[in-house]
């Protein structure tokens, strides 16, 4: 392997993972029936928001948290894949 193409394979290397570090510390939004998630990157919920009306159904609550939580996950996940992709595409490798 020549030095070149060792330069690209560090500095691809580097990309990534500075990308990787950016998409951990990004907050993404998770939303289900009166619900709002907070999470990063990381998977880390940070905050939740509540309509004061769901407090009076707690099935109705458990339920549009848990929808939001896993939209939130589904968020991350696939904003994750995306940026990780560009960096595999025309390698034959896919995350």
């Amino acid at each position: 392997m020549n030095q070149n193409m060792i330069r690209k394979l560090q500095k691809l290397q580097k990309e990534m993972q500075e990308t990787q570090e950016r998409l951990q510390m990004t907050e993404f939004e998770g939303q289900a029936s009166g619900v709002k998630v907070i999470m990063l990157g990381s998977h880390q919920i940070v905050d939740i928001k509540l309509d004061k009306e769901l407090l009076e159904d707690i099935e109705m609550l458990q339920d549009a948290i848990v929808a939001a939580v896993n939209n939130a996950v589904a968020v991350v996940d696939k904003t994750t894949s995306e940026e990780m992709g560009r960096f595999t595409s025309g390698m034959g490798m896919g995350f």
